[in-house]
Order: structure tokens, then C-alpha cells, then sequence
């Protein structure tokens, strides 16, 4: 517990990660509202019934998109039961993780709102092609309950350092080191539904017994220091969307890189393995995560993204 609580004072003295603070001052209820209209108005194909900016913009996945193109034309269907939203007053900012209807099929999306003075200045589609993706049974009906728990107000921690604990995630990935991160034993990675670490084959899908298998079956930070994500390069373009401290919930985009290297990747601490091929080559993939962070450690992970060609750029630069 020391040790913890030393590790939570200093990252906040730190100034890892500071968040832009529009002094908007939207309601999480409000906020929410808000987000579920905009889904609304995408199924109806009507950007007139909520509040767009003159100047706002729309990025769809990593590209700069018109209003009323993309999702606003192929939107078949609103939130399904499947919907995690992350309010941040003091951002004006919301998120979104879920479900919803596109050419008639059921599609992941990572939804981001920016609100100034009451306009949606600043939007992000993150759409996952469910032609190529189709949804994973885990994403068919609500999503974990810890995601969707408000916390106990003991339990809460101030929004900028749940934006730093949020960060260090990324940079355990990043270092081969799962220690960098405060993982709560129980934490599980979900990946587009499908479980990535942590899985309990008495409680999740059923997954094929690869060779990737021993490393799903592993807790978040034992499964990172073992070298097995070595094949990241770099995770950048981070944004850090929206922190709700009633929720205990992180939402962020990032795009991850990775250059083909290294050919071989060592592997460390598994019994039987010491490396692994990669055979993937150079790709990004840009990225929405939403985390559960309670007491200070990360509960769960749920995240969503897309393979795409290497060096591209997130559509904000």
C-alpha cells in the first residue's frame, strides 16, 4: 500500500499529463444527453437537430471529414446495449465506446465530442469496419459491470491524475514493463471484445488455443514485461479525452506504431518460450481506450482499433 500511494504522489507531482479545461461546465447528465442526440441525429441523418459549431470539424478515422459524409450517411442504428460513456465536465468533453447500427450491421465505434459555449466544436469517429471485424459475443450484450459502476467516493481520485495513471498504461507497453503501470490483479484487456489478458475461459468467449494463448491467460502486467508486445514500437498522438470521476473512467485516443521491428522477439519469464516471430511487418493502428481506474489501479481495459498502413497521420495534426 505504501509503495502504491508513493507511486500515485509522484506522478501527480510530476506533471506527466496536464488536460485542456474548457470552463464549459456541462452536466455529466448533460453531457450524455448530448452524446446520445448526436448518435440520434446520425441514424436520422440530420446534423440541423444538434448544436454544430460554425467551425466544427469531423475526423473519421485518421481522415478530416464533411458533415454529413461518413457515418452521417451509413448510420443505420443508435447505442446498443453494449454503450460505455465517459463525461468529463470540466474538459466539455464526452466519449463514447459502444455499439451502434451501420449499413445494417452491428459496428464498434469510439465516438468523441469537444462542447464550447453550448456547440459541438470538435468531433471523432473511430469506426470499426464490421465487414472486416465482425462483432466479438462479448460485444452482444452489456458491457462489464465494473465499466459501468459508478464508484464508491472513496474509492475516486482527482481527473489529472487518473489522465497520468491512464498514461503510464501505454508506457509499460512502450518499455517491456508491466511495473510501470499500477494493474489491479483483476484487471482484464478486452481488444475490439475479444479478451487479451486475463482470460478465464469460465467467463469469457471461447478463444482459439494458439500460441498467443499463455499470454491471454496472463494478468495485464506479467503478460507486458514478458517482451510479448515488443513489436510496438512507439504509441503517440495520445489524447486524453475525458476523465469522469463519478465513473472512474478514462477515455483516450492514441494511434500505436510499429515498424517491423524486431524480427525476433525475445521473450522473457515464460516457462518453455524465449521468442517469438514477427511476421506482421510495418502498420499503425489508431486506437480508442476507455480504463477503469479505482484506488488509485487499473480494473479494466477496453479497447478498439484498426490495422491501417504505416506513417499515417491522426487527422488533428
Amino acid at each position: 500500500m505504501k509503495n502504491r500511494i508513493a507511486f500515485l504522489l509522484l506522478f501527480f507531482l510530476s506533471g506527466l499529463m496536464t488536460s485542456a479545461v474548457s470552463g464549459d461546465q456541462m452536466g455529466r447528465t448533460a453531457l450524455i444527453a448530448l452524446m446520445n442526440g448526436y448518435l440520434d441525429a446520425l441514424v436520422k441523418h440530420d446534423p440541423s437537430s444538434v448544436p454544430l459549431a460554425d467551425s466544427v470539424k469531423l475526423v473519421q478515422n485518421t481522415k478530416v471529414t464533411p458533415i454529413g459524409e461518413g457515418l452521417w450517411k451509413t448510420a443505420t442504428g443508435g447505442p446498443t446495449a453494449f454503450s460505455i460513456y465517459v463525461a468529463d465536465s470540466a474538459a466539455g468533453q464526452i466519449g463514447f465506446l459502444g455499439v451502434i447500427g451501420e449499413k445494417q450491421l452491428p459496428t464498434i465505434l469510439g465516438a468523441r465530442l469537444r462542447i464550447v459555449d453550448g456547440k459541438i466544436t470538435e468531433i471523432d469517429h473511430l469506426v470499426i469496419d464490421a465487414e472486416k471485424h465482425p462483432l466479438n459475443p462479448n460485444m452482444e450484450k452489456k458491457p462489464r459491470s465494473g465499466l459501468v459502476e459508478p464508484l464508491k467516493p472513496s474509492e475516486r481520485i482527482p481527473r489529472d491524475l487518473m489522465l497520468q495513471i491512464a498514461n503510464t498504461y501505454y508506457e509499460a507497453i512502450v518499455q517491456d514493463d508491466g511495473t510501470v503501470a499500477p494493474f489491479a490483479d483483476e484487471c482484464q484487456r478486452r481488444e475490439n471484445g475479444g479478451t487479451t489478458a486475463n482470460y478465464d475461459a469460465n467467463s469469457c468467449e471461447e478463444v482459439e488455443k494458439d500460441d498467443f494463448y499463455i499470454f491471454r491467460k496472463m494478468k495485464c502486467g506479467e503478460q507486458l514485461s514478458t517482451g510479448v508486445m515488443s513489436y510496438i514500437t512507439d504509441i503517440n498522438r495520445r489524447r486524453f479525452i475525458a476523465a469522469d470521476e463519478k465513473m472512474g473512467l478514462v477515455f483516450a485516443y492514441s494511434i500505436f506504431v510499429h515498424d517491423g521491428e524486431p524480427k525476433i522477439m525475445k521473450i522473457k519469464g515464460v516457462p518453455g518460450i524465449t521468442e517469438r516471430i514477427n511476421e506482421w511487418g510495418p502498420f499503425d493502428l489508431p486506437a480508442a481506450h476507455v480504463f477503469k481506474i479505482k484506488n488509485g489501479m487499473i480494473y479494466e481495459i477496453e479497447a478498439i482499433g484498426y490495422i491501417v498502413e504505416h506513417g499515417i497521420k491522426n487527422g488533428w495534426e
